[in-house]
C-alpha cells in the first residue's frame, strides 16, 4: 500500500502547487499557453529517447524554452495565441518525428501522454515538495507584485514594476510545474488541472487570495476524490480526476450564484 501513501502525498502537493500556478494563469488569461507548453514537452520527450538520454531532462529544456518563446514571438508582435500555437504545433511534430526515429518500442510513451498518478517515487516527491516550497516563498515574498501585475499590466508599467521579471520568472514556475507533473497527470489532461479549480471558483470570488485559497481546496477535493474514485472502480487516476473536476463545474454553474467573496 505503500504506491497510494505516495500517491496522495504527491497529488496534495500538486494540488497546492497547480491551484497557484493555475491562479496566475487564470487571471492572466493564459490557460492556452499551458497547453502550448505542455505539447512542446512532447518533443522533449521524444529528443531524449532518440538520443538516450533521460525524456524529463530534455522535456524540462523545451518546456522552458517553448514558454520562453511564447513571450518572445509575443513581444515581437505575434498575438499570444497565435505564438502558443506555433509552439504546440512544432513541439508536437518534433515529438513525433523523433519517436518514429527511435529504435525500438518506447514502453513510457502513454504514462507521458495519460499520465499515472500511482508511479510517484519517493524522489518525485522530494522534487515536487521542494518546487512547491520555493513557489510559496516566492509567493510570500512578490505578491503584491504578482497580483499587480495578474490584474493589470498596463498599470504595473506605469508603476515602473518589474513587470518582466515577474512574467519570466512565473514562465519558468509554469515550465517546471508542467514537467514535474507530467509523468503523473499526463500531457492530455494537465491544461485542465490548472484551469478547472480556478474557473470553479471564479463563481465564487473574484479576489487573488480567496480565489487561490479557494481552487487549492476545490483541487485537493478533487484529486483525493478523484484518486479514491479510481482506487474503488480500477481506472485511470488522471481521467477520474478530470471528470470529477467538470461535475464540480457543471454543478456550480446550475447553483445560483451568490454574493461573491
Amino acid at each position: 500500500m505503500s504506491f497510494m501513501i505516495y500517491a496522495v502525498i504527491g497529488v496534495i502537493l500538486i494540488s497546492i502547487a497547480s491551484a497557484i500556478i493555475g491562479t496566475y494563469i487564470v487571471t492572466r488569461r493564459m490557460v492556452f499557453i499551458t497547453g502550448g507548453i505542455t505539447h512542446a514537452c512532447f518533443g522533449g520527450l521524444g529528443l531524449g529517447y532518440y538520443l538516450g538520454v533521460s525524456p524529463m531532462a530534455m522535456a524540462s529544456v523545451f518546456a522552458v524554452g517553448g514558454a520562453l518563446g511564447v513571450d518572445r514571438l509575443k513581444s515581437n508582435g505575434a498575438r499570444r495565441d497565435s505564438a502558443i500555437a506555433v509552439i504546440w504545433a512544432l513541439g508536437m511534430a518534433l515529438g513525433i518525428l523523433f519517436i518514429f526515429m527511435t529504435e525500438g518500442y518506447v514502453p513510457e510513451l502513454n504514462t507521458f501522454l495519460f499520465g499515472n498518478v500511482l508511479t510517484i517515487t519517493p524522489v518525485d516527491l522530494w522534487l515536487f515538495a521542494g518546487f512547491t516550497s520555493a513557489l510559496i516563498l516566492f509567493y510570500i515574498f512578490f505578491f503584491r507584485l504578482i497580483v499587480t501585475v495578474s490584474f493589470d499590466t498596463d498599470f504595473a508599467r506605469t508603476r515602473n514594476l518589474p513587470v518582466k521579471a515577474i512574467n519570466f520568472l512565473m514562465t519558468i514556475f509554469v515550465g517546471i510545474a508542467i514537467v514535474l507533473t507530467i509523468r503523473l497527470i499526463g500531457i492530455m489532461l494537465l491544461m485542465s488541472l490548472v484551469s478547472l479549480p480556478q474557473m470553479i471558483s471564479e463563481k465564487m470570488t473574484r479576489n487573488y487570495l480567496p480565489l487561490m485559497l479557494t481552487s487549492t481546496g476545490v483541487s485537493l477535493m478533487g484529486c483525493l476524490g478523484g484518486l479514491w474514485i479510481a482506487y474503488l472502480i480500477n481506472v485511470p487516476a488522471s481521467a477520474a480526476i478530470v471528470i470529477l473536476l467538470v461535475l464540480l463545474y457543471v454543478a456550480i454553474q446550475i447553483i445560483p450564484r451568490k454574493r461573491r467573496i
